[in-house]
Formats: C-alpha cells, sequence, structure tokens
C-alpha cells in the first residue's frame, strides 16, 4: 500500500486506498458506508451481475518466480489457485480476493501471437461456429 485517502461525507465516508502494482503503477481501491449505495449492493463484479466469475478481473504480469512466490504463500493460508490455465502463449494463476473479484498473474511463455487481420474479423464475428 502506499497511499490513503479519507474523506468524510455527509453519513458516511470513503476510502480510497493505492497499492503499488509494478513499474511504477497502482491499482486503487475504493471502502465506504452511507454515500448513497444500494442496500442489496455486493462487491461480486461478475457474478452479481449474472456472468461467470471469470468475465470481469484484473489481470498483473508475472514471472514464474512472482507466480510460485504467491502460489507459497497462498497456500501457507490454505488457499489454492480459482484456475490455473496454460494459454498456450501464456501461464496463468487466478485467485479470488476478498470481494470475489478475480485477479490474474499472468507469465508471458511464448508471447501473444499478433494477427490483426484475424483479431479484427473474430471481432466482428456472430458468433464462434461462423468464425
Amino acid at each position: 500500500m502506499v497511499n490513503t485517502e479519507f474523506h468524510d461525507r455527509e453519513d458516511g465516508w470513503i476510502k480510497h486506498v493505492f497499492f503499488d502494482s509494478g513499474n511504477g503503477q497502482c491499482i486503487a481501491f475504493f471502502a465506504f458506508e452511507n454515500i448513497g449505495e444500494r442496500s442489496d449492493w455486493t462487491t461480486d463484479v461478475s457474478e452479481s451481475l449474472g456472468v461467470p466469475v471469470f468475465i470481469n478481473h484484473a489481470a498483473f504480469e508475472a514471472t514464474e518466480e512472482m507466480q510460485e512466490s504467491v502460489r507459497a504463500r497462498m497456500e501457507a493460508e490454505g488457499i489454492q489457485p480459482t484456475m490455473e490455465i496454460d494459454h498456450g502463449w501464456c501461464y496463468s494463476l487466478y485467485y479470488l480476493d476478498p470481494n470475489q473479484v478475480l485477479v490474474e498473474l499472468c507469465r508471458d511463455t511464448k508471447g501473444m501471437p499478433i494477427n490483426k487481420k484475424e483479431a479484427a474479423r473474430l471481432l466482428v464475428a456472430p458468433t464462434a461456429t461462423s468464425a
């Protein structure tokens, strides 16, 4: 954690918390209470919208050493990866954070294949079978 801002509101509060995500970049999260949120709100972004948990997730670049260090620390706490996928061009470990948001630690293996023409064609394909 590199910074936290705290703001009192009329009947509640907001905390804006910043974490170092490497390479001079940060990722920030909010914690709040009584700022106008609905009583039935939840933090599980994907599943609360009715889609699988992997649809909305945060991905971070990782080395093999970083992945294995995280795996060891998580296993020491009794936490197993939610998913572990060899995508062919990268290898990813996925964990659910305390708010049920999926976090991906992605290690390049062969590098993402670049085919701009095929990517554009698939982007507008109406279904996988028509691709």
